[in-house]
């Protein structure tokens, strides 16, 4: 089992940034990748971005590349997404994520990924 808890959601206006955490525990952590999803009211859950633990190694989708930036902190078993620039339209709740089945590229599909955490609303204000 892994558990993961979100945090960092809130409110920003426009062009503002936020940066979430995924704090993570559980089972061995290095062979997995862990993935952002966001779903806003009425749409679908849509990948943000992914990274493979042991590598670093990030890829993310087009609508936030430039814009946010994944990492992961080893000692405190973290992953962090880091927002800048923020617009209306990535207004969701974000989610954290992770595929055990490591693959790289990283799958972009949400029923790839066996453990999710809470979720953290973001809204940005225009």
């Amino acid at each position: 089992q892994v558990q993961l808890v979100e945090s960092g959601g809130g409110l920003v206006q426009a062009g503002g940034s936020l940066r979430l955490s995924c704090a993570a525990s559980g089972r061995t952590l290095s062979s997995f990748v862990f993935g952002w999803f966001r779903q806003a009211p009425g749409k679908e859950r849509e990948f943000v971005g992914a990274i493979w633990w042991r590598t670093g190694s990030t890829d993310y989708a087009d609508s936030v590349k430039g814009r946010f930036t994944i990492s992961r902190d080893n000692a405190k078993t973290t992953v962090y997404l880091q927002m800048n620039s923020l617009k209306p339209e990535d207004t969701a709740v974000y989610y954290c994520a992770v595929d055990p089945i490591t693959a790289w590229p990283p799958s972009r599909k949400d029923y790839d990924y066996n453990y999710w955490g809470q979720g953290t609303q973001v809204t940005v204000s225009s």
